[in-house]
């Protein structure tokens, strides 16, 4: 189904055919247009941005590119075509039709699962909404705007759910969803990691890089779902999604080129030289990967789950990429979990978390390996690396012991003492900080980044992507 541009709110869910619905969206609309004037991108909602909007949910071509002010973006519901005949692909259920519509008995965890999906967009909006005053370049710029214009969709694709399938509940969910704000002492965002302050740039390279992808790997789940509205809604969003993920990628890639080059020129690789010198030292990004992936990876949920295994069994929730697996039941499998206590054999459906968090890892070294190869064509022996899943965890088995990022048990007088030679300082924190100075003439950038290889949809990196007042 092609997308309706002619409506106030673009779609391509015959919103025209549903008054009821459509009414009930557009007198959420102007609360969301409020929410984004207070709460996005601060100070820059006069601006030309050149972004991408979506104008179809075919795989080919699905976006076009121009300038526009944020508030008039048109945001809009969008899901991926439907797969013909569908069927169940896992769990207890694996062969019946999927659901059109909620069953009664699921209805409550349905529900749950995607508001705290809907709560992580928003979040992340107010999260970054202050970072447009320090950009190191237009080119950064206007990819930081792209991700907060399509973080508000994704919201849009949730409360579309809450509102067409849920009822009053629904609306009541979707309301809500723009009264909590990220970091807010009274009514603070759902998951821990969308109350993390974003103060700079680094963070926000590790924030899109690592959580961001845990994003990635929750939309794959319920790309899964028994529950075809929301599969198809999530198949649309991935698409999305993995731009946030490249800027992460190739901004911490190119935070390495320029520290190499300021290595190379100075003779060394003394941290406070480098830093001396307007650069990130590359035991200070360590830092940063070690705080942003020990954060997400709790993101995932405890090692052992009930939720996970009744999510499994019911179709609601499976795992990524689910027909990659040889077994879509698993009623008489185990999988072996490192607990403090030991090995622990425990059935995979509860496991399902840790499966999860695995293949996150996984791809998460990918970018690992491609900053170890700058570093080690540069002559140097550092090397980046990922921290352990037992390291600084708030949910689960290892939640609170001392381990270092190794997955050492330590003694907590040496975890306390130690900690800030693990995770950034407040010390740390203020020499980024120091840093982040805005740099905003085309084609020029902040002294501790490199430029990026190209630019945007074939246009040259000097290219005005925002055009300031």
């Amino acid at each position: 189904m092609t997308i309706n541009y002619a409506e106030k709110i673009p779609n391509n869910v015959n919103l025209a055919g549903e008054r009821t619905l459509q009414r009930a969206l557009e007198h959420w609309q102007p609360h969301f247009l409020n929410w984004w004037q207070e709460m996005g991108p601060s100070d820059f909602q006069g601006c030309d941005v050149y972004l991408r909007t979506a104008v179809s949910v075919d795989a080919q071509g699905w976006a076009n590119y121009g300038a526009v002010k944020m508030p008039e973006y048109r945001w809009g519901i969008f899901l991926a075509d439907a797969v013909p005949e569908r069927s169940i692909g896992f769990g207890d259920s694996i062969g019946r039709p999927v659901w059109q519509q909620v069953p009664g008995e699921y209805r409550s965890n349905l529900r749950r699962l995607i508001v705290t999906q809907g709560d992580t967009e928003p979040a992340s909006v107010e999260q970054q909404r202050l970072l447009g005053h320090s950009c190191p370049s237009l080119y950064d710029l206007r990819n930081l705007f792209q991700i907060n214009v399509e973080e508000g969709r994704h919201l849009w694709a949730m409360v579309y759910l809450l509102h067409a399938y849920f009822g009053r509940d629904g609306r009541e969910e979707a309301e809500e969803l723009l009264q909590r704000h990220s970091g807010n002492s009274d009514k603070p965002r759902i998951l821990t990691t969308f109350n993390e302050p974003i103060c700079d740039w680094l963070s926000l390279f590790c924030f899109t890089y690592f959580t961001d992808r845990d994003g990635k790997y929750q939309l794959k789940s319920f790309a899964e779902s028994a529950f075809d509205p929301l599969s198809r809604t999530c198949r649309f969003m991935l698409t999305e999604e993995a731009h946030h993920m490249f800027v992460g990628e190739t901004g911490l890639a190119r935070v390495v080129k320029r520290t190499l080059e300021v290595i190379k020129e100075l003779g060394t690789d003394d941290p406070a030289k480098i830093r001396a010198h307007g650069a990130i030292d590359l035991p200070l990004v360590q830092k940063y990967l070690n705080f942003w992936c020990s954060s997400s990876l709790d993101l995932f949920g405890s090692e052992i789950s009930s939720n996970a295994a009744a999510g499994f069994a019911s179709g609601m929730k499976g795992r990524p990429d689910e027909s990659t697996y040889a077994d879509h039941v698993l009623t008489d499998v185990n999988l072996k979990l490192d607990t403090p206590e030991g090995a622990q054999d425990v059935p995979m459906r509860n496991a399902l978390n840790e499966v999860m968090r695995e293949s996150y890892l996984k791809d998460c070294e990918i970018g690992l390996k491609r900053w170890n190869r700058l570093i080690e064509r540069a002559g140097h022996a550092f090397r980046l690396a990922l921290p352990s899943t037992r390291f600084r965890r708030s949910i689960g088995s290892w939640v609170g012991l001392p381990v270092d990022p190794q997955g050492r048990l330590v003694p907590r007088e040496e975890h306390a003492r130690r900690l800030y030679e693990w995770i950034p300082s407040e010390a740390d924190h203020a020499f980024v900080k120091s840093l982040m100075r805005r740099v905003v003439e085309p084609g020029k950038m902040a002294g501790w980044i490199a430029p990026p290889e190209r630019g945007i949809n074939n246009l040259p990196v000097e290219y005005e992507y925002v055009r300031l007042n």
